[in-house]
């Protein structure tokens, strides 16, 4: 069943490949809008000959921008960064980026429109992130009445960037450091999940206007997610509380580096928790349940382990 167009930006990334993904699966035809569209080829197998297309787009390049979304029925901006670095500032591609994205989108006829934003996203944060989260999200409504917010927690899957990265430290290093000693609370969603969520708010017309957090079943400390961590690999490490000035001061000259393992600006994130709010409307208000961290998570850390280990917990 054919669907329609849907322009996908950012759709060769993390939560993107899903998205692409599925909505090839329910008869969309996808146009992959990305910056460099031969890191998108591999999802031209997502769909039938010639469903899937890449195409080059910059979220902060006008006309490239309107001729990806040239004709689309529906427009998904999926583009957002974790650190800020030469042309790729935090307002320029989380707030304006968005903007002109849900702009374009209203100006070629598209009639449904998903911003994914993200859990924590406010005007009034510390963090240059969560403002340009809010931002975006702001700016979105003025451009297109009718758009559908998803924020999602942290997002877990084989490609994600928390569990691979520090289950990559944890083989290196003698010890995981706890950032303001690891209480902070995270709500780790599913990246499928995520993807299921695009899909169904573009195929209710009940989602038009309305935001929905998105969080897995549980909530977890930071410090209870190291030791998840450690006991699927298999590995004994000290977990090391950082105070937040500390830490502050190491992400100060981290955050010079290529690319960054932390951020003073990822520090002040870290100083809230990031869980859906209550009473806020949830993967269940669309018809989703979510799927548990530990149904998951142990089937892409096996690479990680010791040769011969295995976790009978």
């Amino acid at each position: 069943m054919t669907r329609g167009l849907v322009t996908v930006f950012g759709g060769s990334g993390f939560i993107g490949r899903y998205v692409v993904q599925r909505l090839a699966r329910a008869g969309w035809q996808v146009r992959v809008a990305v910056r460099r569209p031969n890191d998108a080829l591999f999802l031209k197998t997502s769909g039938d000959v010639g469903q899937v297309t890449p195409i080059a787009a910059n979220i902060r390049d006008e006309p490239s921008v309107a001729a990806a979304v040239a004709g689309a029925d529906a427009v998904v901006n999926l583009v957002g960064i974790l650190y800020q670095s030469g042309k790729q500032r935090f307002d320029a591609v989380q707030a304006k980026g968005a903007a002109r994205v849900a702009a374009a989108a209203k100006a070629a006829g598209a009639t449904r429109f998903i911003q994914i934003s993200a859990i924590g996203a406010d005007p009034a944060s510390a963090s240059l992130y969560a403002r340009s989260k809010a931002e975006g999200e702001q700016a979105v409504k003025l451009a297109f009445a009718g758009a559908t917010i998803l924020r999602p927690s942290i997002v877990f899957g084989p490609e994600d960037d928390f569990f691979n990265r520090f289950a990559r430290l944890a083989m290196m290093s003698p010890a995981l450091p706890l950032i303001g000693g690891g209480g902070t609370k995270f709500q780790p969603v599913f990246v499928d999940d995520v993807a299921a969520a695009v899909e169904r708010a573009l195929g209710d017309a009940g989602t038009a206007g309305k935001t929905y957090e998105l969080g897995g079943p549980r909530v977890y400390t930071f410090r209870a997610l190291m030791e998840m961590l450690l006991k699927e690999i298999g590995r004994c490490r000290l977990l090391l509380p950082v105070p937040f000035a500390l830490a502050t001061l190491k992400a100060a000259f981290l955050q010079l580096l290529p690319i960054p393992p932390l951020t003073v600006d990822q520090v002040r994130m870290l100083k809230r928790d990031n869980v859906v709010t209550a009473n806020a409307a949830g993967l269940g208000d669309l018809g989703i349940t979510p799927t548990p961290l530990e149904s998951v998570l142990p089937g892409y850390l096996d690479q990680y382990r010791p040769l011969g280990y295995y976790n009978k917990a």
